[in-house]
């Protein structure tokens, strides 16, 4: 039963956090789009540049919905990536996008093998690869990275900088000029808000989802009085609203109030240079 109900929270046996994706949930659907990216990424970088790469978010864990799903990447480089290996990947993205309907638009994350296992990261892009990303291309960097447990430490460092994100949110919503400008922003902020959330209640549940809806509904059960408006953040997390007072309720009410309890939880995350 205890096995069980490990697995139910996201962790294996031992109670550590367990690797949420895998390679054979890739829907059918998606296939193409993984092989397709295989070939691209062997093309411009080769091994001489990619130590290794992977997928994460809905399309390895099976749960991508066609023609709504983005698909995820991240590429860990033998060294810290240049400004021609950001261009190169912007290329991808865009070829990926124009050919695959399946997808909604890809994003490609690009960091040096350095900085992924350095100290400073242990928490955050270390557990990021290790727990969050499926590996697709090289030699997996997990097997360098400690186990993670749900802690408030894990907490800190994922999610303890959500203040910085308020003022940037702000200005890129007054700018917004489309319809679809807003949407975008409002998906961003509002799954961000929606992980924030989780991962201030994770110590206290103890285990890991990156589901949306469950996410919002655990959190709700430790603060029934934001549960509504966490919800409307999940929901605008997958079918993202340009209402500009759905916006508005993200950066200037939800998020603030967020923010400030996350840092009175589990403190700041460790600053970054």
């Amino acid at each position: 039963m205890a096995e069980c109900l490990a697995r139910r929270r996201g962790l294996n046996h031992d109670g550590t956090i367990a690797r949420e994706g895998a390679l054979d949930r890739v829907p059918e659907m998606f296939a193409p789009v993984v092989d397709a990216v295989r070939a691209h990424l062997a093309d411009t970088y080769g091994r001489t540049r990619l130590h290794s790469a992977y997928l994460y978010g809905s399309i390895p864990r099976g749960t991508a919905t066609p023609g709504r799903s983005d698909l995820d990447l991240l590429l860990a480089l033998h060294d810290e990536p240049t400004d021609a290996d950001r261009a190169a990947a912007k290329e991808i993205e865009a070829a990926l996008d124009r050919a695959f309907p399946q997808i909604d638009g890809a994003g490609i994350l690009l960091f040096g093998v350095r900085t992924l296992l350095s100290d400073l990261e242990r928490h955050d892009l270390g557990f990021f690869v290790a727990c969050l990303c499926t590996p697709l291309l090289g030699t997996d960097l997990a097997g360098e990275l400690p186990r993670y447990r749900p802690t408030s430490l894990l907490a800190r460092e994922t999610n303890g900088d959500l203040a910085l994100a308020l003022p940037r949110w702000r200005t890129r919503a007054a700018e917004a000029a489309t319809d679809g400008e807003r949407r975008a922003l409002a998906r961003g902020v509002a799954r961000r808000l929606v992980r924030t959330g989780f991962t201030l209640v994770m110590p206290r549940w103890g285990g890991w989802t990156s589901d949306l809806g469950e996410s919002a509904g655990l959190f709700g059960r430790y603060y029934p009085e934001r549960a509504g408006q966490m919800r409307t953040a999940a929901a605008t997390g997958r079918t993202p609203s340009a209402d500009p007072a759905v916006l508005g309720m993200l950066t200037d009410d939800l998020g603030p109030w967020l923010a400030a309890r996350y840092t009175a939880v589990h403190g700041e995350k460790a600053p970054r240079p």
